[in-house]
Parts: structure tokens; sequence; C-alpha cells
């Protein structure tokens, strides 16, 4: 059944059977998905597609969630009161099937509630929200995670959206540019090509200026993470110069990623509250870096938003 309304459309996907839903208004039009509350689509007035179209010869995906991992724990493994769990990279929210809660003209929430099977390999009671909006070329990303344990819980929380690169097309060498809103010297993360890191702290050579270029060798040792708020915005920069598509965030973490060896036309500006294991840790879930906690009936909420020129 389709639902239609004045700029909000419920859709059936017919290869997965997953509710879709589309948000449209004059300059920007977006379609998100039951599963994972993933956003799919982002096309302008005239058409044009800035979200990666997940082929699954480069990466599978659009924007997914991540809950309740950014990045991985080591050896898929991690600690709960001493008991040993197990979450592949990035958690489970973005294979999950969310429910559509609420529908509005330009905003529309999905809700993930915890269950017998999310307890098997995250043993903490939550209702995780996510909502998007639409302000003329403005998409917000709203995360909202409330605690319905009886007790304190432990999570964290990302984007992960891939934007086409613009004037790449499939096949060609991969060349861009993400101008920033810090043009200081920064530091990264030492990250390694096997996707871990350690909390060292190395120059973020690849920006001068402001200026991040990326090739396929910028992905070399996996992502760029810039942690400690050093950024808030990062803007894709088109052939002209001018920017297609703008993140602004207050994560205290941003990382930049391509897959390496691909030359993939995509590249995922990523908001995160959290990071993986660093190389060798084995403590609690709790006190890895930057975990973030709820005593219970507290939520936290957070947002950020992508705009398309």
């Amino acid at each position: 059944m389709i639902y239609e309304g004045n700029f909000v459309s419920l859709q059936q996907n017919p290869k997965s059977k997953t509710t879709m839903v589309e948000l449209n208004n004059d300059r920007l039009s977006i379609l998100v998905s039951e599963k994972g509350a993933e956003l799919q689509s982002i096309k302008d007035a005239n058409g044009k597609e800035y979200l990666w179209q997940a082929d699954p010869k480069y990466w599978p995906r659009h924007s997914p969630i991540l809950f309740p991992l950014v990045c991985s724990v080591n050896d898929e493994t991690y600690r709960v009161d001493g008991r040993e769990y197990h979450l592949p990279r990035h958690g489970f929210a973005r294979d999950a099937e969310f429910k559509l809660i609420a529908q509005g003209e330009h905003k529309v929430t999905f809700a993930l509630e915890s269950s017998e099977e999310t307890r098997q390999v995250y043993p903490y009671d939550f209702t995780l929200s996510i909502t998007y909006t639409l302000s003329d070329n403005r998409i917000g990303v709203i995360w909202h995670v409330l605690n319905t344990d009886t007790r304190e819980i432990h999570f964290q929380i990302g984007g992960h959206p891939a934007f086409n690169v613009p004037g790449m097309k499939a096949g060609e060498t991969q060349q861009g540019r993400i101008r920033l809103d810090n043009a200081e010297p920064m530091d990264a993360l030492h990250s390694y090509g096997d996707g871990s890191h350690t909390m060292d702290e190395v120059p973020f050579v690849e920006a001068e200026q402001g200026i991040m270029e990326f090739s396929n060798n910028t992905w070399r040792n996996d992502s760029i993470k810039i942690h400690k708020s050093q950024l808030h915005r990062a803007e894709l920069l088109g052939k002209d110069g001018e920017p297609e598509v703008t993140v602004e965030f207050r994560t205290p973490v941003i990382a930049f990623w391509s897959p390496y060896g691909k030359e993939a036309p995509f590249v995922c500006i990523e908001p995160w509250y959290g990071i993986g294991d660093p190389r060798g840790y084995s403590g609690e879930f709790k006190d890895k870096p930057l975990m973030n906690h709820l005593l219970p009936g507290a939520s936290f909420m957070s947002k950020y938003e992508i705009i398309i020129k």
C-alpha cells in the first residue's frame, strides 16, 4: 500500500520489501528505509543524486547508523561486568528493522527498541530513535537514545553518510577536495590499514590550510579520524571549487573514508560520538575511549546536518 501526502509518501522497496519514506520540498527529495533507518537517496529538483547508491562492487551501503558501536571492538569481543559479548563492526542498528513511529510533511521518525535478540549481543534496554527533517536545502539527522533499563547504559553512536565525488564516474581515478572549517595544523589518530588505530596522535598532513585533497592513496591506512572536536564543518567541493555537499556537526570525532584500492567514486564524511577499541584494549566496555553513559530514564540527543548546494 502507498500513502500519498503533499510531500511524503510510503513505498515498498520491491527487492527488500522494506518500507521506504520519501520527503520532498521544492529544493530536495530524500528517501529513507525502515531497515536501519538508513538514508537512501538525496536528489535536487533536477534529479541529481548526491548520496552514494550502494554499488556492492565498491561498498553496499548508503548512510548507515552506527550503534551501539562506532568502528570495532577487538576480535569482535567486548566485556560488560566481566562477561564477554560479541558484535561486528559498527554494531547492529544498521541492519535492524526499525518502526516508523511518526511522520509529518517534512519530518519522519523511526525507532528501534531493545529485545531478546539485541540483549544477546548488547545487554541493555534502550530505545533508539532516528529523525530526518527537510528544510529548504538542509537535511537534519537527529539521534535520540533513551535508557529504558534499570541501570546505567553505555553506548556509542555515529553517522556514515557516503557522497558521490563531484564530477567522478565509476572507473575513473579518484580525485577530490574537502574544505574544512579549521585551517590550522591539526592532529589525527594513528590509524592502520587493517582499520585499527591507537590513541597516539599524528599530524593531519592530508589537510593544508583547511583543504583536504584526497585520492585512492589517502585511504592506505583506512579512515582518517580527527578527534577532540577540532572540526565542525566539512564541504565536499565541486570542480568549480564551490561546495556541492556540506556536513555540519558537533561531534567529538569526524572521520573521512573511502575503500582503499578501489578508486571508489564516493567519500564518507562521518560524525561520531565514539571510537573503536585502540589496539590491545581488553578492558570493560564502559571504560573504553569516547564512551557515552546514560542513567536510568535519561536520554541523549544530537543532530548533524547535510546541506546541498
